[in-house]
Order: structure tokens, then sequence, then C-alpha cells
């Protein structure tokens, strides 16, 4: 079923980091923020990262983001998607990425996952002129990581 993603970007001119996932999961979706599944390590990541506390709500994440100068959204504006997996994406508009990087000192760019980075690549690094940098990523369904081997990948963003 096609999928138009509901959740707006959360950055500001102060923003210099750009984080892009590929598509909101379903509990992102029902929550209407980033990151919203329980499993997912983003925000335990990106915390210890900083050296904050985990953020808990909406308000909470924002502040966190914009605080540590970080820009959040996703490559992809619409797919049709089974549930979650990225594996089943398919028909995938991207998001127009000029929103952000018109309007933010973003100096880099991280891809949250093989994904994220795969459709950044094919719709957005040749209009943007930008490169990305891969993270591993924060999903449940990337076990192989553990927290503290994503902590010490995702340093960079600090940087």
């Amino acid at each position: 079923m096609r999928q138009i993603h509901p959740i707006p970007p959360v950055y500001d001119a102060h923003s210099t980091v750009l984080i892009l996932g590929s598509f909101p999961s379903v509990k992102s979706r029902e929550t209407g923020f980033f990151y919203g599944h329980a499993q997912n390590r983003f925000w335990r990541v990106t915390a210890a990262v900083f050296g904050c506390p985990v953020p808990a709500t909406i308000p909470e994440k924002r502040a966190f983001l914009l605080g540590n100068r970080i820009a959040l959204w996703d490559v992809l504006a619409s797919c049709e998607i089974t549930g979650s997996a990225d594996s089943s994406i398919k028909n995938a508009v991207p998001n127009d990425l000029s929103v952000i990087l018109s309007r933010a000192d973003i100096r880099r760019i991280y891809t949250n996952g093989k994904t994220s980075e795969k459709y950044y690549k094919r719709f957005s690094e040749e209009i943007t002129g930008r490169g990305s940098v891969c993270l591993p990523s924060t999903s449940p369904a990337n076990a192989v990581w553990s927290l503290d081997r994503l902590i010490g990948a995702w340093k960079v963003i600090a940087e």
C-alpha cells in the first residue's frame, strides 16, 4: 500500500548535521515523530554521543536535535511499503532536501543505514552535489551491532 511521509523535517538555521533515514516505520507514522518504535536505538545512541539524557517526549526529542544542531528527515517522501520493512520498499519518491539545505548551514550528511544510503545515492546525491556518510542502522533489525558499537560508530556526528 502506498504511504505518504507524514512527518515534517526537524531543522533550524543553526543545524549543521543532517541525518537521513529511509522512511518512517509504522510506529513512527502512528506516533507522528521519527524513530517512534521503542526498540529503535536512535535516541539512545544519539543521546549517548552528546552525553545527554535520552529524550522521551516529542518536544524533548525536537529540543535535543536542535540543541545539538541536528537536522532530521528521511530520504523518501512516499513509497509502497509492507509494514516497516525497508526491504519491501517499491516505487519510491524522494523528499526535496533543498527544503533543509537552502535554510540551514548543513556541513555533513549522514544516512542511518544502508537503505537510506541507497536511496540518497539514487535520488538525492547528484541533485544536492553532496556526498553522505553511511552510519550503521539503529534499527532493531540490525542486531549484529550492539548499542556500544553503534555509539562508537555514531560519535562522528558530534565532531
